[in-house]
């Protein structure tokens, strides 16, 4: 049995060392680890994939973290412990633009993505037949009133326990109640011409600008509306010659792959946050 181990904490000598003797103790071999000491903040953060000697079950698990766990404690940890090939649930928001929510779709039935797409919801009904085709659950809901949109998502993500939430081009604000219920649990993708280029047309303000670069985001979302840590950038050169459609066409294609590389990451456990900041294994 594999499992992925990541962790965060006040940085100081030795704790490479610590963790590589508590695998050995285990029995353990480390498949690959990464680490970084950030100066900056002057904490430090790891995740290993390791893989234990022979076959195990649940009760293995649950030595692991309860031995573990001592170990965070005197060494301040925050950290998590999850079995590799462990999918998880994941709950797709859109809007009315398709193309990262058929992208997703794409790759996870292509098995491009370690997710497993339990819900699609939509404040419109234009994607229900696409979702429909592939099998998966679809939520059409009412944005009218706030209060009780969010209350049906929190009953929707404790029902089907998800793991984690994508807004695949979903255009509409989450309230801050559910923000603050899902930390470093929202994924968001838009367009980086912000906060240049706010509110409808952002394609044709840029191309009024003549800009020479296009590209996407892809963030955690907080209570600050598009200014969550970030996970993911790209970026294309564009030109004179290209009009607005040609423009959003880039843009898309940008979305689709920012977004697909920010969903793995997060299936893969392997984005750890540092304050206003990212951590991104890759």
């Amino acid at each position: 049995m594999e499992f992925i181990l990541n962790l965060s904490c006040p940085d100081k000598a030795g704790l490479v060392r610590t963790v590589s003797n508590w695998l050995f103790d285990k029995k353990c071999n480390i498949i690959d680890s990464d680490q970084f000491g950030d100066p900056e903040s002057a904490n430090f953060f790891m995740r290993v994939h390791f893989r234990g000697e022979s076959e195990h079950n649940s009760d293995f698990q649950d030595n692991l973290i309860q031995t573990f766990s001592l170990i965070a404690n005197e060494h301040r940890m925050s950290w998590g412990l999850w079995v590799a090939n462990e999918k998880p649930e994941v709950m797709i928001m859109v809007s009315k633009q398709d193309h990262c929510l058929v992208d997703l779709l794409y790759r996870t039935k292509n098995e491009e993505l370690p997710i497993k797409i339990a819900l699609v919801v939509s404040n419109h009904r234009d994607v229900h037949s696409i979702v429909n085709a592939e099998g998966i659950d679809f939520l059409h809901i009412s944005v009218d009133n706030k209060v009780k949109l969010e209350q049906e998502l929190l009953s929707e993500i404790e029902k089907r326990n998800i793991d984690f939430v994508v807004l695949a081009r979903y255009m509409q604000i989450l309230g801050p109640a559910l923000c603050r219920r899902l930390p470093g649990r929202i994924i968001n993708i838009h367009h980086s011409f912000l906060p240049g280029f706010k509110g409808a047309r952002p394609y044709h303000q840029a191309f009024d600008r003549g800009v020479k670069l296009i590209g996407a985001t892809a963030h955690y979302v907080t209570t600050d509306l598009d200014e969550g840590p970030i996970i993911e950038q790209g970026v294309e050169r564009v030109d004179h010659r290209m009009d607005t459609k040609t423009l959003a066409a880039v843009g898309r294609d940008i979305e689709r792959m920012v977004l697909a590389k920010a969903v793995r990451y997060h299936a893969e456990h392997r984005i750890l946050l540092n304050g206003q900041r990212t951590v991104v294994f890759h």
